[in-house]
């Protein structure tokens, strides 16, 4: 579930025009650390908007190197306390 709202772009889900991060939108901008830390702020915020039910975020890591597009989510599962790690890569 984590992959489809950092991979969907608002407007995108005809019964859900909200849902997504918005993250797609911005990956052809130039590399620079205000564009990491606005990709950082729109995958927490939306992870926190749809899962922050179930998960609490504890890190987000943004890597753009060449034609791919890293994000690590590090978060907890509310019910069971246990840490993960999760990690997607995009190629564009």
């Amino acid at each position: 579930m984590i992959e489809q709202i950092l991979f969907t772009s608002p407007g995108e889900r005809v019964n859900r025009p909200t849902f997504g991060s918005g993250l797609m939108q911005l990956v052809f901008q130039p590399n620079s650390d205000q564009l990491a830390a606005t990709i950082q702020f729109l995958v927490q915020g939306a992870l926190q908007q749809w899962l922050g039910y179930l998960i609490e975020i504890n890190d987000v890591e943004v890597q753009n190197v060449d034609s791919t597009l890293s994000v690590k989510v590090v978060y907890t599962i509310r019910l069971t306390q246990q840490i993960q790690v999760t990690e997607f890569e995009k190629n564009l």
